[in-house]
């Protein structure tokens, strides 16, 4: 473990450094920029440009690369050296302020739903100021935005940005009716990223695993999570190797790694940092996933980032705790009376009308075929958004619609009852754990996102749907004589149109779903079923009014996102047959061929076989036919999927024909797991993977 204060930020081109490298005038531009988002001339660019390269040269670094993210939904970068050889054989090492702000990868290989098409090459890559430039693996990185010849968005960051934007502008307007005029309005995000560690010898054996990202076959092991062991609990001694030199490596490029320890799942763990402005924040996480895979062989370990790779136990999520801050001031934040503290309410009810106006949007947004596996499997949120308050908010909202006083219940103290332990303030709202969208003390908790996703999609819906929400506001109240009361008349209005989407209770219960269809919330279950959202007209409209995604950039992505789902679940399929064709048929028939040799040779002998090895053998032959027949039917499903053109056809199919012939084969061979004996067994079963030492 290294000295924090002497690693942290090491390689990172951050504030402090560009206070100490760059010129006090040109410092102040970049900071403008950064801050407020004034616009950077080339001029200044060539003098950050040298600084960055000077920097970056005395760590190390040999080349540079516009690094971003495509519709892949991960990183991309093209390396290019600094090097700019001289007619005399010598060579400069150069870097150039238009090399900074401006690159040009081909745009047609990357997902673009018919943005670009093959033929249509050139894209351009822009520098994004506002998150720091590291240098990974002695390559500098410059975090960009992608967009197409044309000018779309190929990529996640740039609509986030522009949500960012948005929801700055309208927040800054509802701010100015209480006098309050910030320099910035920004949302922050702190990603709570949970992954599974398993061992490198397990992992090369199951290629499934190393297919699909989970396991498509195996039997429930004897133990699971039964025992709450797990949770919290001393961490293995080669998983601790791990998370240190993790925290060290993300500690070097400014990653605020802050939280580490078991999760719920027998080989599961967590980590969290410490909140950021949402696109460094995103960035940050973008690159804590990828230093997890690349960290993790170092202890003969491999990270699984999949939202449910073990069938039958907790899957993973990445809890988005968003909130928003003006000059760093949280502006959720509800102080001890909240029912007074007007501002605060102004902001909580923006939130509560975004998530019901667009709940379908919300719920698009963490749309996956990984996801569906994790949603609703009473270890994770339900589909269905709701959002959750805690009794002292939910009373002040009761308050508010009804026109009566709230009396806040106060600081409440804890006494513990042993003398040696200390008195302290109870919080004023218990947490959640069942909601998909909860109010945790100052922020919100979105739950639902899966451990894979990259969070833009996610927070760019957040902040322009809220951003909405805050316009409607500012324009009820605008021009009104006596503000205060037309803010508490709208909030009340708003209130108690949308007060269907707080609920408090038991989001795994069964009552749940039953009371939710009642009050007229949706509940999309698959990706395919929530995708649509994505296109419907409410939707394009609030997206083109705050000019975050043009009509025809939000139906690229729709495509995009059903193609992507399609392509998964089309390579989940192909696994699952193949699989149980070549590696678990014959497994299974060598052991039924040994135990039918068995009985030939005991009743060859003139000795009767026994019930046991009868119903056995009854029960293999029974699985080998399950599996083979199951095998064609998939393969045919997948075929006849396949020939859809239609991309939501498409889509439907792989959900509800090709995903149920799947199970059907892994039932089969999952039974037979339990059959075979554990020399015939092909693969490392659940038992070995989950509980190694």
């Amino acid at each position: 473990m290294s000295n924090i204060s002497d690693i942290y930020g090491a390689l990172v081109f951050n504030d402090h450094v560009m206070q100490e490298r760059l010129p006090k005038a040109t410092y102040k531009v970049l900071s403008k920029t950064v801050k407020e988002g004034k616009p950077l001339n080339l001029e200044i660019a060539n003098v950050v440009a040298h600084a960055m390269k000077e920097w970056a040269i005395e760590k190390g670094a040999t080349h540079y690369t516009h690094w971003f993210q495509p519709l892949t939904g991960i990183t991309s970068e093209k390396h290019d050296s600094f090097i700019n050889p001289q007619a005399d054989g010598n060579t400069l090492l150069s870097f150039s302020g238009k090399e900074l702000i401006q690159g040009e990868p081909d745009a047609s290989s990357f997902p673009s739903g018919g943005l670009r098409a093959t033929f249509e090459a050139r894209g351009y890559t822009a520098w994004d100021p506002t998150s720091y430039a590291f240098i990974k693996d002695e390559v500098l990185c410059i975090p960009t935005a992608f967009i197409s010849y044309t000018g779309e968005a190929l990529d996640k960051k740039t609509p986030l940005l522009r949500s960012m934007d948005a929801i700055s502008r309208e927040a800054k307007r509802v701010l100015s009716f209480f006098g309050d005029e910030p320099k910035q309005v920004s949302t922050t995000v702190g990603p709570e990223q949970e992954y599974f560690l398993i061992k490198e010898d397990d992992y090369a054996q199951r290629l499934d695993l190393i297919l699909t990202g989970r396991t498509l076959f195996g039997a429930t092991p004897c133990k699971g999570q039964e025992l709450e062991e797990h949770y919290f609990g001393a961490i293995r001694p080669n998983v601790n190797r791990f998370m240190q030199e993790l925290d060290d490596e993300l500690w070097k490029l400014d990653i605020p790694a802050n939280t580490k320890h078991n999760e719920v799942a027998p080989s599961q763990h967590e980590l969290a940092p410490i909140f950021q402005t949402t696109n460094a924040a995103i960035d940050a996480n973008l690159l804590t996933m990828e230093l997890m895979r690349k960290l993790a062989p170092h202890q003969g370990l491999v990270c699984l980032q999949h939202e449910k790779p073990f069938e039958g136990i907790n899957g993973s999520g990445k809890h988005n705790n968003w909130s928003i801050s003006a000059d760093g001031a949280n502006l959720l934040e509800p102080g001890k009376t909240p029912f007074e503290n007007l501002q605060f309410l102004v902001f909580l009810t923006a939130v509560i009308e975004a998530v019901d106006e667009f709940q379908g949007l919300l719920r698009m947004s963490v749309a996956s075929a990984g996801n569906d596996h994790r949603l609703g499997a009473n270890e994770a949120p339900p589909a269905i958004i709701s959002v959750y308050l805690g009794e002292e908010l939910e009373g002040v909202v009761h308050a508010i619609i009804n026109s009566t006083e709230h009396k806040s219940s106060g600081d409440i103290k804890m006494e513990l009852g042993a003398s040696v332990l200390p008195t302290f303030t109870k919080d004023n709202a218990d947490r959640n754990r069942t909601s998909p969208f909860a109010f945790t003390g100052n922020k919100f908790e979105f739950r639902m996102p899966g451990s894979e996703v990259n969070l833009s999609d996610a927070n760019m819906v957040l902040n322009t749907i809220v951003a909405k929400a805050l316009s409607n506001f500012a324009d009820a109240v605008e021009g009104a004589e006596d503000f205060e009361s037309a803010a508490r008349a709208y909030l009340k209005q708003s209130l108690s149109a949308h007060q269907r989407i707080i609920f408090n209770g038991d989001n795994y219960s069964e009552e749940w779903p039953v009371e939710a269809a009642r009050r007229g919330l949706l509940n999309l279950k698959s990706t395919p079923d929530a995708l649509p959202q994505y296109v419907a007209p409410e939707s394009i409209a609030v997206f083109e009014q705050f000019k975050v995604l043009s009509k025809v950039e939000v139906e690229s992505r729709y495509e995009v996102k059903l193609e992507h789902y399609s392509k998964k679940v089309n390579i989940e399929g192909l696994t699952t047959a193949r699989l149980a064709r070549r590696h678990y048929l014959p497994a299974i028939i060598e052991f039924s061929t040994t135990v039918a040799s068995a009985i030939a040779a005991k009743e060859g002998a003139g000795a009767q076989a026994t019930k046991a090895e009868k119903d056995l053998l009854a029960k293999l032959t029974a699985c080998i036919d399950a599996i083979y027949t199951g095998a064609e039917v998939l393969e045919e499903e997948i075929a006849k999927a396949a020939q859809i053109e239609d991309s939501l056809a498409n889509a439907q199919a792989y959900c509800t024909k090709v995903l149920p012939a799947m199970v059907n084969v892994r039932t089969a061979v999952d039974e037979a797991e339990l059959l075979v004996g554990d020399d015939y067994w092909p693969v490392p079963t659940y038992n070995e993977i989950l509980f190694y030492t």
